[in-house]
């Protein structure tokens, strides 16, 4: 498995938004330069998170972008999938229902589940929020003192 630019992209717009905006729009231009990504390549990038519902668009001047959520209902595997689909390893894993006919002799099939239930497990528990305290620390902005 192998995460695309459009998904490492999307987090980091995400990531982006939730580091800059301050209760204000961010505007595609301020995070491409910010990203060193084109803005047109973002914007194809935001009109997906757009119409999940993950950000909101503003018109105007002061417009720009808003997420619609608090940071800690947005998951990495949330964001990920929206834009690179299913992360199964193997085409059998993509649907609910293995309709792989070897699937009930395949000895090598509980690896692959493993590795997806894996991957799944760490995206799936890693939040936005978590990720900003992850970038607020390395920069040593939390203040841990009691």
């Amino acid at each position: 498995m192998k995460i695309s630019t459009k998904g490492r992209y999307a987090l980091r717009v995400m990531l982006d938004m939730a580091l800059h905006s301050g209760g204000e729009c961010v505007k595609v231009k301020d995070m491409a330069s910010r990203q060193n990504v084109s803005e047109k390549y973002l914007e194809q990038i935001i009109s997906i998170l757009n119409r999940a519902g993950y950000v909101r668009s503003i018109r105007g001047a002061q417009g720009g972008y808003l997420l619609t959520k608090a940071l800690k209902d947005y998951t990495v595997g949330d964001i990920i999938r929206l834009t690179e689909g299913s992360l199964a390893p193997v085409s059998c894993l993509e649907s609910d229902v293995n309709t792989c006919e070897r699937a009930d002799i395949c000895d090598t099939l509980w690896v692959w589940q493993k590795l997806y239930d894996a991957v799944n497990d760490v995206i799936d528990q890693i939040t936005l929020e978590d990720l900003v305290n992850h970038h607020n620390q390395r920069l040593g902005l939390l203040d841990y003192s009691i």
